[in-house]
């Protein structure tokens, strides 16, 4: 395994092998650092060694016993719509996309593929059959499997010219300024924290479009509807952070306490469209918001009937 070390700060080598490898103990990644298994330029270092940018850095792992594809697992899936060619499905909070280090089992695809009896797209290689999109672990909603190649070809092709619909509802910290507007940026992985992105002056171009649904609490939280034009990793979650509006129960990008005890942030994707490859038809889709966020609604909606 090699990266390039492609920022400023500076950070110990085996905390940034532990962020890159989440699934490995720093101990252990001590342990192979102190083995010589990893070198940076080239030579041996140690585990305090701090990376500096352009440093190259290469790790050779042990190889382990993985399974070749994800496994049928018998799940429960809430179908929204399914034909021969797609199936599009309402995720719940908590639901893995698809299988990783540390998320082997109990994912969405594993029920997909119990579902669909293995028929879907191969395009994404045994552990992402179908996927032609993702949404985060505990972001809810909405989300588009391709049950066959030729369909996943271009519902892809859709996508990248930004003709696949997607638009999500959230409620945000703080009053957001503008009833409306469009967060244009570079996000890029944080060199702290694997898990991250942040807002860069390079990187993959972002771009969401926002309006504000309903003003909150006085201006303390806003609801707000969000059309992705394209679709980055965390690109609402991290877009509204930039603008002062972390979604609320987001812990990554916002406070570490929530006033609410949310279990995930409040980012649901309410609505997807797109042209039916095979029959030329628009489809639309929408899905209910979820209890919790509902629930939450109400709340906020009956501090302000109070107050007016």
């Amino acid at each position: 395994m090699e990266w390039l070390y492609d920022f400023d700060e500076k950070v110990r080598i085996d905390k940034f092998l532990s962020l890159q490898l989440p699934e490995e103990s720093r101990s252990f990644l001590q342990k192979l650092i102190k083995e010589e298994a990893c070198r940076v330029n080239g030579r041996p270092v140690k585990p305090n060694y701090l990376c500096c940018r352009g440093d190259q850095i290469d790790l050779l792992l042990p190889e382990k016993e993985v399974p070749q594809a994800a496994a049928a697992e018998d799940i429960a899936l809430d179908i929204v719509f399914e034909d021969d060619d797609f199936l599009v499905v309402n995720k719940p909070r908590g639901m893995v996309v698809h299988p990783a280090p540390g998320h082997m089992a109990g994912t969405l695809v594993n029920a997909v593929i119990h579902h669909c009896q293995g028929k879907l797209s191969g395009i994404n290689g045994n552990f992402r059959p179908g996927i032609v999109h993702r949404i985060d672990k505990d972001t809810t909603g909405l989300l588009l499997i391709a049950k066959n190649d030729e369909m996943h070809e271009k519902i892809a092709a859709q996508l990248k010219s930004h003709q696949l619909f997607r638009r999500y509802e959230a409620i945000v910290q703080n009053n957001v300024k503008e009833d409306e507007g469009t967060i244009s940026t570079f996000l890029n992985r944080a060199a702290s924290d694997r898990k991250k992105r942040v807002v860069a002056a390079a990187g993959k171009w972002a771009v969401t479009h926002y309006r504000v649904l309903e003003r909150l609490k006085q201006g303390q939280f806003t609801y707000i509807s969000c059309r992705l034009e394209t679709g980055r990793t965390h690109q609402i979650r991290v877009h509204m952070a930039h603008l002062g509006n972390p979604v609320l129960g987001d812990k990554l990008y916002g406070p570490k306490k929530s006033l609410f005890h949310l279990e995930g942030q409040l980012l649901h994707a309410r609505e997807l469209g797109f042209i039916h490859p095979r029959t030329g038809r628009e489809m639309r889709f929408s899905s209910d918001l979820p209890e919790d966020f509902k629930n939450i609604l109400t709340v906020l909606r009956n501090y302000d009937n109070l107050f007016h």
